[in-house]
């Protein structure tokens, strides 16, 4: 899905490139519940893993900000270096918990956001800005035990895939917008204590 909304991005195709990236995003939820289901988990699949979600969530998502303007441009390496950074720290096998947002959901606001206002640079542009610190500080993003249990991700999942599949494309896009801001902004304390 990265490597075609590349293609797309790069063709003009902004519509298609927004819709990739958020097949891609399902398809990130999906692929270890699978993985580990066929037993099928290896050294090799975790690289992929990375590689893939640097594709998809780094280079194809930077790619929705991607305009003539060399100021665009500049924003387009930050934020791809700031989700390569985010997936260095997580995949490093560092013995502490890297706390930054996961670059999966800053990558589906972003393509939501421009599927819904038609490309509006304005508002990607705050946005990129406004996910770059929340991805690589240890402080801003406030992890929860229910949002992030598995139980939940399969609820998400199924409601992803209905929305998908039996709506049109503007509720889609606001399941899976609001389905990333709770991650940023639900306020932990009516869940549970911070992990």
């Amino acid at each position: 899905m990265g490597m075609a909304s590349i293609l797309c991005s790069l063709n003009g195709h902004h519509h298609a490139a927004c819709w990739l990236v958020l097949i891609g995003y399902l398809l990130d939820l999906a692929d270890g519940a699978v993985a580990r289901q066929l037993n099928a988990c290896s050294a090799l699949g975790a690289n992929l893993d990375d590689f893939a979600d640097f594709t998809t969530f780094g280079i194809a998502t930077s790619l929705l900000l991607r305009t003539p303007n060399l100021l665009d441009n500049i924003l387009c390496m930050f934020y791809a270096l700031s989700v390569f950074v985010r997936l260095c720290f997580f995949s490093s096998g560092i013995p502490f918990m890297y706390r930054g947002l996961p670059c999966i959901y800053s990558s589906a606001i972003l393509a939501c956001v421009s599927l819904l206002t038609g490309g509006n640079m304005v508002v990607l542009r705050i946005i990129a800005v406004a996910m770059i610190p929340f991805m690589v500080s240890q402080t801003f993003y406030p992890h929860d035990r229910v949002l992030e249990s598995q139980a939940w991700k399969k609820v998400v999942y199924i409601g992803g895939i209905a929305m998908v599949f039996c709506f049109s494309f503007p509720p889609a896009c606001v399941y899976y917008l609001l389905w990333s801001v709770s991650y940023i902004l639900f306020p932990t304390a009516l869940w549970s204590s911070k992990v």
